[in-house]
């Protein structure tokens, strides 16, 4: 079992931590208003008569981690490709924090900029141990040289990958490759991190881990940008969601906020024995009677279940229309329904069933194209 007050341990000792601005009010910096350290104007990429990216606006915050999410062809790829400055813009421009304060073109002074830090998605490395290859991106970044194994032994410990320091990559597994791709990203202690399909490769505990890391970089004030097809790694780490499309981006809010423009809202109450066959018909004609001043007037259609039991699982799917009162208001019919033949145990409105039903209902239903990443 992963001791998560450990993993937070070893990432406050490995100096993950946010890079000072030289600006004038720096210390008073949490009583500032948000400040932008990244924001993608009228930004497009053209393969010859090909659109992979077309016209995105997005605005970063300091702080926030921000999920890019889209169908295979959508953009996700060749806008991260942009940002890490491996492809030119064909119009448009990226303007980032600089170590003044100020935005900046990206093609401008690197110098001047405040530090990245790169997963591209599927990294491959040269035969060389992981010593050899954290130590290049290092010195090619300009770490400090008297710095770099105590940074790289911090890392590879947190990862636990210290074992496999002077091991050739090519002898590891999938899994341990992307961790010394996620490594490298963070040597030189950047502000702002981009992740391009960070969990790609890893088994279930080492996406708990990661999940962890995510967490520890955003309480210390990290900008991180994550492409991921994983909606439920998305939801549980990222502050806001870009929902790219034909390399438009067709919806950019918090989880919350997207959420209001669904058709329709899930909540699921499972109960602790299952509903007797020959009583199911009477239980959910009364609930549904009870149920009617909960659902949405524009989802009021006749004939349509906004109610529905699954035996295997014994849960009732209940769709209704969204509000916060009427949440704890249809769990008190609930549990007066049950109180004396039945137990509640689970009554939630899943998070990862939200975002796929944003994911869904936002995405058009344009044939796939070719192209694009």
């Amino acid at each position: 079992m992963i001791n998560m007050s450990n993993l937070n341990t070893e990432l406050k000792e490995a100096n993950i931590k946010g890079e000072e601005i030289s600006t004038p009010n720096a210390k008073s910096k949490s009583k500032m208003a948000p400040k932008v350290v990244m924001r993608l104007e009228n930004l497009s990429k053209h393969f010859g008569k090909f659109v992979a990216v077309d016209n995105i606006n997005i605005e970063v915050y300091e702080g926030e981690t921000i999920g890019l999410v889209g169908p295979n062809g959508a953009g996700k790829t060749t806008t991260i490709k942009m940002i890490a400055k491996l492809l030119r813009p064909t119009s448009g421009q990226i303007l980032v924090l600089n170590k003044e304060g100020d935005l900046q073109p990206l093609n401008g002074k690197s110098k001047d900029l405040v530090k990245f830090g790169f997963l591209i998605d599927q990294p491959f490395f040269y035969d060389m141990t992981a010593y050899q290859i954290l130590r290049y991106f290092a010195r090619a970044q300009n770490y400090p040289k008297k710095k770099v194994n105590a940074r790289i032994d911090e890392l590879l410990k947190l990862f636990k990958l210290l074992d496999w320091k002077h091991h050739k990559v090519n002898t590891f597994s999938k899994g341990m490759r992307q961790k010394i791709g996620i490594i490298q990203s963070l040597l030189v202690d950047p502000q702002i991190i981009i992740l391009d399909e960070p969990q790609t490769g890893l088994d279930p505990k080492a996406r708990i881990e990661i999940r962890g890391t995510i967490r520890e970089l955003q309480r210390q004030g990290k900008t991180i940008f994550v492409a991921s097809h994983m909606l439920h790694e998305i939801s549980e780490v990222c502050d806001k969601i870009a929902l790219i499309n034909n390399g438009k981006i067709i919806a950019f809010d918090t989880i919350e906020n997207l959420e209001k423009n669904l058709k329709e809202k899930e909540l699921n109450c499972q109960l602790l024995d299952p509903v007797p066959l020959e009583d199911l018909d009477a239980i959910t004609h009364r609930l549904t009677e009870k149920l009617e001043s909960y659902i949405d007037s524009h989802e009021h259609t006749e004939g349509k279940k906004h109610l529905k039991y699954n035996p295997e699982k014994q849960t009732f799917k209940i769709f209704y229309d969204g509000k916060r009162e009427s949440r704890g208001e249809i769990l008190e019919l609930f549990l007066s329904e049950f109180k004396s033949t039945n137990k509640i145990i689970s009554f939630t409105q899943p998070k990862t069933s939200k975002l796929e039903k944003i994911y869904l209902e936002m995405i058009t239903e344009d044939a796939p194209r070719d192209g694009g990443g």
